[in-house]
């Protein structure tokens, strides 16, 4: 149920702005809506403050520490962090470069430059070459070159010479202008940095839970001056405003008649701007995380659909994955990581029990047992099995096509119904049951042409009526004429869509279908192997568990895909849900 808000403007006097804040954040009701776009010095130093410390924490995440040290000035921590890293960058990139200067010398020897100085100074000029093999051949008789390496078809060489500008045609490597024995210590001296560097970020690493208590008051005082900076303001006066549930308005209106500030209570004027705040039973409230995992909430002008949405994505969720040995798997693992994860929200966990039974069950029915007839057809089991499900039988599939439609025509005519209780005060509302009717009728239409089921003959009558009904009453108006032609022009188009939201329930069929086809294709591959020896034995194995884990990655990926956009597109599209809304956040401790 979406619960209704109330839109609250409190009035204070500026000298007791910061006070009201305070007082009103302990309430912890009202979600505060931005009277303007203003960004104050203070929020800027938090934000980048901020900033600096999620760097900080970015860094130090790599080291583990068993220690749990308290920082006296924590700001004073994440700058030293962020100098520290930044040394160590700066130093590595160092290191870096000196060993690549020591592949100068592995390719021309321990070369001293003071004596190439030396030689230059008494006339006498070397420079060093990479060079092709090949080209070796062209270079004139009269030039002194002395081969130092040779790798493959590359040499690396050397020209002496008397004149200052004499060069090869080659790749000149310039000498390094260092060296070698100093290179060997430059080398050792930055990895020591290095290494001193990291124990200090290591050491770092002991103030993780400073650092992370430090961001949590941080994150207050950003909110707290984000909220002060979007307050209005008029002389002497300062107003906020925002949205709080109905049943919290006698709590604000007692702390305002406490503390003297002003307050104007009203209706919201706008839906859009009103977040949403749902509240549910505990057993359809366990379908609150698939919704915060998809990032989606109903806007506070539309339906809660939770309990539909939850309903529904059981069975689809059931008919995708197909199989009650999969079902099995998923029940023990959440049984596993609940106990594992006492301290865990209940609902993921309650969502996941809901979830396999219903896999579990439909498996039982349809006689699908990780994709083996066998197992499904042991005396235990077989008695579960009904025929026209029978995931193994050829007579099935055409039941389990129809069935799909019909899951399709009560989703979607369960989704008009809803609509037009939402619209009972207005003549609207009758033409979503003229949905209904024409929603039955295109099911019996899709039998006909995709299973060839005979086309009674109440069929067409039942589409005109509720195509009449449309008609009169989607757009009713004063001038009825003119209303029934609105709504006749977007008619055909969107029947077609109808037809075509119907049909697509088939997609439940054809990849619950497809994951038994899978699991029976690597079940008779690993029967293939046979059992003749502890090798072949251990082949069947491996094909057996990574082709059942892989048709259950599959099929959890065909939930998402095929299960939720059944409920998010065309059972949404036609209860009128867009889900365009924004969470209820009360600015709270």
């Amino acid at each position: 149920m979406i619960v209704k808000m109330k839109k609250v403007t409190l009035i204070v006097t500026e000298k007791n702005r910061d006070d009201a804040l305070y007082k009103l954040r302990k309430l912890g009701v009202l979600h505060v809506r931005s009277l303007k776009n203003e960004v104050t010095e203070n929020v800027n130093e938090l934000l980048a403050l901020k900033s600096s410390l999620e760097k900080a924490e970015t860094i130090i995440d790599v080291f583990s520490s068993s220690k749990n040290k308290k920082a006296k000035d924590v700001s004073l921590l994440i700058e030293d962090v962020l100098k520290c890293s930044s040394d160590l960058a700066k130093a590595e990139s160092e290191l870096t470069d000196l060993q690549k200067t020591v592949s100068w010398f592995d390719k021309f020897g321990k070369i001293s430059l003071k004596s190439v100085d030396l030689l230059k100074e008494n006339g006498i000029y070397i420079t060093f070459y990479q060079a092709d093999k090949s080209g070796l051949k062209n270079i004139p008789e009269d030039k002194n070159i002395q081969i130092a390496k040779q790798d493959g078809s590359v040499v690396y060489c050397a020209l002496i010479s008397e004149d200052p500008e004499d060069r090869l045609d080659f790749k000149e490597l310039l000498m390094p202008e260092t060296e070698w024995n100093k290179l060997k210590d430059d080398i050792k001296n930055k990895q020591q940095e290095i290494g001193n560097l990291k124990k200090k970020l290591l050491s770092y690493a002991d103030y993780k839970d400073s650092i992370s208590e430090f961001k949590k008051e941080l994150d207050k005082k950003i909110e707290f001056a984000m909220v002060k900076a979007s307050m209005g303001s008029e002389e002497a006066f300062a107003y906020i405003q925002g949205f709080c549930p109905d049943d919290t308005v006698e709590t604000i209106k007692s702390k305002a008649d406490k503390e003297g500030w002003a307050y104007i209570i009203s209706d919201p004027e706008d839906p859009k701007e009103v977040p949403t705040l749902l509240r549910n039973p505990k057993w359809v409230n366990i379908v609150k995380p698939l919704f915060d995992f998809m990032g989606t909430l109903p806007g506070y002008h539309e339906i809660d659909v939770s309990i539909v949405f939850l309903a529904f994505f059981s069975i689809f969720y059931a008919m995708l994955i197909g199989d009650a040995g999969y079902g099995f798997i998923f029940l023990i693992s959440t049984v596993i990581f609940r106990r594992k994860l006492k301290d865990s929200p209940a609902e993921p966990f309650s969502l996941m029990y809901l979830l396999s039974g219903a896999t579990i069950l439909w498996g039982l029915l349809s006689g699908t047992w990780f994709g083996s007839e066998q197992i499904a057809q042991l005396p235990v089991l077989r008695n579960f099995i009904v025929p026209k499900l029978d995931s193994f039988s050829d007579v099935s599939q055409p039941f389990v096509m129809q069935l799909t439609f019909i899951i399709g025509a009560v989703h979607l005519s369960v989704a008009r119904l809803m609509s037009a209780f939402k619209k009972i005060n207005s003549p609207t509302a009758i033409a979503e049951l003229g949905w209904v009717a024409i929603l039955w009728g295109i099911y019996f239409v899709a039998n006909n042409l995709i299973l060839g089921t005979p086309l009674n003959s109440y069929v067409l009558p039942l589409i005109g009526a509720g195509a009449f009904i449309v008609a009169l009453f989607a757009n009713f108006q004063k001038n009825i004429i003119k209303g029934f032609l609105l709504s006749l022009g977007n008619l055909p188009l969107d029947m077609i869509s109808s037809f075509s939201d119907i049909v697509s329930y088939i997609r439940l069929f054809a990849v619950g279908f497809a994951t038994v086809i899978v699991a029976t294709s690597f079940n008779d591959m690993a029967a293939g192997v046979g059992l003749n020896s502890v090798f072949s034995g251990l082949i069947m194995a491996v094909i057996l568990v990574f082709g059942h884990g892989l048709n259950i990655v599959l099929g959890m990926m065909a939930v998402l895909v095929h299960g939720v956009r059944l409920n998010m597109l065309e059972f949404s599209g036609h209860v009128g849900v867009e889900w365009s809304g924004k969470p209820y956040m009360p600015f709270k401790e």
